[in-house]
């Protein structure tokens, strides 16, 4: 089986931790190796400030000049520690950019990519991951890399500088450094594994949570606001157990590398105690140890340990890293095909509205569904019928370039509709949804979807949706939520209606318009959407109702 970087099995199959690191950190991988390099210099500069110290105390206790060596020693220990300042500081800042960079560009991403996802993909997990998952990258990516290369190069060091001074202490360090590498990848396997379980509940914890509010109305109505809250809790209460699973490896690693890094200072510490009080002739290179080794001695072995220490309060970092990374990575390997085109403002493709589909199958994840064969000219209206399940709301998608074709061809005022077309095709063309949203925003802006500032006055006429506007509180400056809060059925889809038309689309594809309406309230959509076709606009609508089939110019049936 592979292992990523942690020493840690992999399963047979899955991408190692480390290679996908690789690729996320790639555009700013020189600027963490030259934040690790600065940060290395940095650690290196305290055996001179611990030489320093041992030099001048050694000197005051030998009863030489003990003021001059002072003098020295501290205008040295001043200078090291300005260089180590100002090297940690540059360091500082190249890691918090690299981070800030490499959020800031996965977030582009991923919100681009949601902008191009297919109108049914789940938004909640999205949410999450960029919200509040991509954050977790920047103490990965300021602490553990930094961490990895001072643990690399400055304990090999030091090690190397006791060893100069007393075999004992290089032997005591040689032993006991290598047990908290040990440790810290059994305990790292643990860490990695708790870390995506939390990840994976906090996904489902707000999966559950967007689902439910958008069907708060089906569970009041359906008596389920109980069943719902036990839903919740239990969710809560794995979520809590995740989350406690990781801190309890996050304790008991740092409590046992904790122990061994105590462990190792004390045994230098108490052979250097021991040296120096005549108990102990053995250790050093010469017999015993000066009082400037020992000291020097003492000084440098809990910074043997500390790039370790470092290291391993970074693992967990490391761990929480590569969970977001592992869904980054799991979310582009998803079978999620994006819209046509770039989702943005585009000049209007040109020519007399048409549309024309030959042999075209709606490619879906895991399935295609095919699509009529059809050929409509400007002006003209069509009903696509058929049971549910046909296909209907997949063709209006496709139609709108919200969803790729497998195979076949769909053809818009005259020019295949595909990445290079789709932009400009949507700027002539509304869509109405089955289920109306708003959003947190006024009525008038939200009618607006161009920002023109025009006055919606006739939009609203022609949706025969004036009384509708003319009772809410506010008129166009009343917020109606995402839910529609204060507006009926029909009444919001009279609005999105007059939304369709506001914008100016020459084809309107309305989802299901007349569904769950009153004969009277559907009467009047059709009867907007007929004078829709009245002023030249073309119409295609999707629907289960014989009246609003029966006004449009000609009926197509789907499954059959």
């Amino acid at each position: 089986m592979a292992k990523d970087e942690s020493g840690a099995a992999q399963r047979p199959g899955s991408r190692p931790g480390s290679q996908i690191g690789a690729r996320i950190l790639a555009p700013v991988a020189r600027e963490l190796r030259i934040a690790g390099w600065l940060s290395v210099l940095s650690g290196a500069l305290w055996p001179v400030q611990a030489a320093a110290i041992a030099w001048a105390v050694s000197g005051w206790a030998e009863g030489g000049a003990p003021f001059e060596r002072a003098w020295i020693t501290a205008g040295l220990f001043v200078l090291c520690a300005a260089l180590r300042a100002g090297l940690e500081h540059r360091a500082g800042a190249l890691l918090f950019d690299a981070a800030d960079q490499t959020i800031a560009r996965n977030r582009a991403r991923l919100l681009t990519r949601e902008a191009r996802a297919p109108t049914d993909a789940g938004s909640a997990r999205i949410a999450s991951l960029t919200v509040q998952k991509l954050q977790l990258l920047q103490p990965w990516i300021t602490r553990y890399h930094v961490a990895m290369m001072r643990a690399s190069v400055l304990p090999l060091l030091l090690l190397l500088l006791a060893t100069s001074q007393s075999w004992l202490v290089g032997l005591t360090l040689l032993i006991a450094g290598p047990l908290i590498p040990v440790f810290m990848a059994l305990v790292g396997m643990a860490a990695e594994d708790a870390s995506r379980r939390q990840m994976s509940e906090i996904g489902t914890m707000n999966d559950m949570l967007m689902d439910r509010l958008s069907a708060m109305l089906d569970i009041r109505l359906l008596g389920a606001a109980d069943r719902t809250a036990l839903d919740f809790s239990a969710r809560a209460e794995a979520l809590r157990a995740s989350t406690m699973g990781v801190l309890k490896v996050a304790f008991l690693s740092s409590t046992v590398l904790e122990l061994f890094s105590a462990l190792g200072v004390a045994m230098v510490a108490v052979f250097v105690g021991f040296t120096l009080l005549g108990e102990i002739g053995f250790g050093g290179w010469g017999g015993g140890l000066t009082l400037g080794q020992g000291l020097f001695l003492l000084l440098i072995a809990p910074e043997f340990f500390q790039p370790l220490r470092d290291l391993a309060a970074a693992w967990h970092d490391r761990a929480a890293g590569f969970a977001v990374v592992a869904e980054l990575d799991a979310l582009d390997a998803a079978d999620r095909r994006p819209v046509l085109g770039q989702v943005r403002r585009a000049v209007p493709l040109a020519g007399a509205i048409s549309v024309q589909t030959r042999a075209a199958r709606a490619a879906l994840p895991g399935r295609v569904v095919p699509l009529p064969d059809l050929t409509l000219r400007a002006g003209q209206s069509l009903a696509l019928t058929g049971p549910s399940g046909a296909g209907k709301s997949t063709a209006l998608s496709a139609l709108a370039g919200l969803v790729p074709l497998a195979s076949g061809a769909l053809s818009v005022c005259g020019t295949a509709l595909d990445d290079t077309t789709a932009d400009a095709w949507r700027e002539r063309v509304a869509l109405m949804p089955q289920r109306p949203h708003f959003s947190d925003e006024t009525l008038g802006d939200w009618l607006d979807t161009r920002g023109t500032g025009a006055d919606p006055a006739a939009a609203l006429a022609l949706a025969d949706a004036r009384d509708v506007v003319r009772r809410l509180p506010g008129g166009l400056e009343a917020r109606l939520g995402e839910t529609g809060g204060g507006v009926s059925g029909g009444e919001a889809r009279r609005l999105l209606l007059a939304r369709a038309i506001f914008t100016g689309a020459d084809l309107i594809l309305a989802d299901e318009p007349t569904a769950d309406l009153d004969a009277e309230t559907a009467g009047r959509i059709i009867a907007a959407l007929r004078n829709l076709q009245a002023e030249g606009r073309t119409i295609i609508v999707a629907t289960h109702d014989p009246a609003l089939a029966a006004a449009m110019d000609a009926q197509l049936e789907l499954g059959q």
